[in-house]
């Protein structure tokens, strides 16, 4: 009888938002009401992913 091959890996995906990274920059907005955008940006976890990096389906 043969030996089995172990069985392969699948080939996960990149996340398309944040680039398998699990987190993405976004822009810092500072007011009460309409919130004016700055030029500085902080991290975020992805939403696409929730910080995995992987692709869902």
């Amino acid at each position: 009888m043969a030996a089995r091959k172990p069985a392969a890996k699948p080939r996960v995906r990149k996340c398309p938002d944040c680039q398998g990274k699990g987190e993405i920059a976004e822009t810092v907005r500072v007011g009460a009401r309409k919130g004016r955008a700055t030029a500085d940006q902080q991290a975020a976890l992805c939403l696409t992913c929730f910080g995995t990096g992987e692709a869902t389906d």
